[in-house]
């Protein structure tokens, strides 16, 4: 945006993975600078300031003492999302919490809670919904292009190794990570509530086939909607060699199919087929993305927004409920799984 002057110093919480993603996109973002990050692991917290900037601090109360970190951003196993946020809010810092928003709703709740207390903002990490073909996708639905909506699908058919769940003691567990659903398909739960809306109802099964773990690798559910509609959630970490993540939705004009953010089928009634052709590319780079790197481009959009929503006081785009709802639809399975019944979803009465 042009005239800004405000810089937003972020603070990252838990160097794993993630995390270099996170920083990697708030170094693309106009407004936005890494100033610290902390780890249980100081050893890891240097190795990730001393490759983005930033100081490595030796814990989250020394992070967040920090005049120059405005914005937490919490990369730390799910399970401890509300504790990290919670204590991140109450210093008075804005808050990025990568999905989920933790594993359970009490957890959730607390942390929202503590968020508005404090007056600060809150965003779960949900960059899918910037994807080019999500945004088109719901641009069309948002015109009415799909007339009545019908039939929602999100699958998530991924692959990974035992090896992937020993690589952390918390990878597998109910307490820190959850399942297939939980950790890898709730990106496209979300993507499915975001077109279909509210859900009401949820039947599941699930099973561990392949791995040594606590939770489920394969995950079945049929979902029906507020509006009623219907859908379908297929989540897994046991499909070789994996595929990409589609979401289809189908409405009384047309449907239109996603793979990885993009586009890969549309047929809209009285659209010629030269315009249902997908392009592969729909629609400009997010903002705040500046030739970025396609891997985080949708992170870097994601900050982009919350950066602004923060300067705007406003809500970002991606809510702290966003994630509850999500994590509510998750959780509605496994119970569904584990009880041989169907769920109907509390926070979705009519």
């Amino acid at each position: 945006m042009g005239g800004r002057v405000t810089r937003l110093g972020f603070g990252i919480v838990g160097a794993g993975v993630i995390a270099a993603t996170h920083a990697q996109a708030i170094a693309q973002v106009p407004g936005a600078w890494l100033a610290a990050v902390t780890d249980t692991s100081l050893d890891a917290a240097k190795r990730l300031a001393e490759t983005h900037g930033g100081a490595a601090e030796p814990d989250l109360a020394a992070l967040v003492a920090r005049d120059d970190v405005d914005v937490v951003t919490v990369c730390v196993p799910s399970g401890l999302h509300a504790d990290v946020g919670v204590a991140a809010a109450h210093a008075g810092k804005h808050l990025v919490v990568e999905k989920p928003i933790d594993v359970t709703l009490a957890a959730a709740d607390r942390l929202i809670s503590a968020a508005s207390s404090a007056g600060v903002k809150l965003t779960v990490i949900s960059q899918h919904r910037f994807d080019p073909g999500v945004v088109e996708l719901r641009r069309l639905i948002e015109d009415g292009a799909l007339g009545t909506l019908l039939l929602g699908e999100a699958s998530t058919k991924w692959y990974r190794t035992q090896a992937y769940y020993d690589s952390g003691s918390w990878r597998g567990t109910w307490a820190l990570d959850g399942g297939s659903l939980l950790n890898q398909g709730v990106h496209y739960v979300d993507l499915l509530l975001a077109c279909m809306g509210p859900a009401v109802e949820v039947a599941a099964i699930t099973a561990t086939q392949t791995h040594q773990i606590e939770v489920e690798d394969v995950a079945l559910a049929l979902l029906r909607f507020r509006t009623g509609a219907v859908g379908t959630i297929v989540s897994s970490t046991s499909v070789f060699p994996g595929f990409a993540q589609r979401l289809e939705i189908s409405g009384t004009g047309g449907t239109v199919v996603i793979e990885d953010g993009q586009i890969i089928s549309r047929g809209l009634a009285g659209e010629s087929p030269a315009a249902q052709a997908p392009d592969g590319q729909a629609g400009d780079p997010p903002a705040g993305a500046s030739a970025p790197d396609i891997g985080i481009a949708s992170h870097v959009a994601q900050i982009a927004d919350f950066v602004e929503a923060i300067e705007q006081d406003r809500e970002p785009s991606a809510t702290a409920l966003d994630g509850r709802a999500a994590l509510e639809v998750v959780l509605a399975v496994y119970e569904s799984a584990r009880e041989h019944r169907a769920v109907r979803l509390i926070g979705a009465a009519t």
